[in-house]
C-alpha cells in the first residue's frame, strides 16, 4: 500500500524552528517529485516547496525563501522541510505529496498521493 506520513509539527513561538518529515511506505521517494503544501483555516491550499525527481530542481514560494529548506535522505526514504524563523502566518496544516513530473512546482492537482497532514502552529 502506498502511503505518505508527515510528522514533526507542533506549537512553536515566533522565530522558532521545526523540521517536518515526510516518510513513505510503498514508495522509493527519490524516484518521485515531492511537494510540501499548507492550508490555513479559511484559505486555499498553497504550494510551499518542492524537490523534483532526481533532484533536478528545488522550489520555494516567495514567502518562505531564506527560511525553509527542503531535503531528501534517501537512506531513510524521507523528505524533510526545515522551517526556521517561523512566523504566525506560517500556521497551517502541512502536507507532503508525490508526483512523477520531472520538474516542479506543479499545481496540487498534479500530485497523486497525499499524506494526512501535520499541524504547525506559530504563536506566542
Amino acid at each position: 500500500q502506498l502511503q505518505l506520513v508527515e510528522s514533526g509539527g507542533g506549537l512553536v513561538q515566533p522565530g522558532g524552528s521545526l523540521r517536518l518529515s515526510c516518510a513513505s511506505s510503498g514508495f522509493t521517494l527519490d524516484y518521485y517529485t515531492i511537494g510540501w503544501f499548507r492550508q490555513a483555516p479559511g484559505k486555499e491550499r498553497e504550494g510551499v516547496s518542492c524537490i523534483s525527481r532526481y533532484d533536478k530542481n528545488i522550489y520555494y514560494t516567495d514567502s518562505v525563501k531564506g527560511r525553509f529548506t527542503i531535503s531528501r535522505d534517501n537512506a531513510k526514504n524521507t523528505v524533510y522541510l526545515q522551517m526556521n524563523s517561523l512566523k504566525p502566518e506560517d500556521t497551517a496544516v502541512y502536507y507532503c505529496a508525490t508526483n512523477l513530473n520531472l520538474y516542479c512546482p506543479a499545481p496540487d492537482l498534479a500530485y497523486d498521493y497525499w499524506g494526512q497532514g501535520t499541524q504547525v502552529t506559530v504563536s506566542s
